[in-house]
């Protein structure tokens, strides 16, 4: 009977990031090492989604919270485990396990982290690396999804109410399109190396 395989410290994850509540879906695909701690996977999720990281976050798994604890949790009855002392190998632990990453309480940015695979660690092969995605990140503090669709359908028509005011507030020139392998890696360089991963 085959078994299922399960990480080790050395082994690399193949996971897909994928923002919810998009359509068509904005996502990402990633190898990172499974020794990461989550503080970490937070580091490289903002880099290779696209987010500025000016927000508070926090990740889930099943009723386990993750994140930076604050004494006050416990008053108010709810328990936060501490992020940096949280590998990723033991809340993914599974092909198909799933993990809930939320960005900026306010927008309320929800990804869900799968993991596709477990993969061998290739020497010569620096991680984190992105190797698929589609679709730009959303701009920060745009109103969360009803928000960034209601900016993407005001920037698309001259006749909308709003295309002016959303035009100026873009300091940039917004692509809901763009996505480039090269350029998250380049984002994500310094590279973290297994090593490095799992001695932190």
């Amino acid at each position: 009977m085959a078994t299922k395989k399960v990480a080790s410290p050395q082994h690399i994850y193949q996971i897909k990031v994928t923002l919810r509540g998009t359509k068509p879906p904005i996502w990402r695909r990633l190898l990172v090492p499974s020794s990461l701690t989550l503080a970490q996977l937070h580091d490289v999720l903002q880099t290779a989604m696209g987010w500025a990281g000016g927000h508070m976050h926090e990740f889930r798994a099943g009723d386990r919270h993750f994140g930076t604890p604050d004494p006050e949790d416990l008053d108010m009855g709810s328990y936060v485990e501490n992020e940096r002392t949280i590998r990723l190998s033991k809340v993914l632990g599974r092909p198909g396990a799933k993990l809930i990453y939320t960005y900026d309480f306010g927008d309320n940015w929800q990804h869900a982290v799968v993991l596709e695979k477990i993969l061998p660690l290739l020497a010569d092969l620096k991680y984190p690396v992105c190797i698929d995605g589609k679709l730009a990140c959303p701009p920060e503090d745009c109103g969360g999804i009803p928000g960034y669709y209601d900016l993407i359908e005001a920037i698309a028509d001259p006749g909308h109410d709003r295309h002016e005011e959303i035009s100026e507030w873009m300091i940039d020139d917004f692509d809901p399109k763009a996505f480039s392998v090269d350029d998250v890696n380049r984002m994500l360089s310094p590279t973290l190396t297994p090593s490095k991963a799992a001695n932190d």
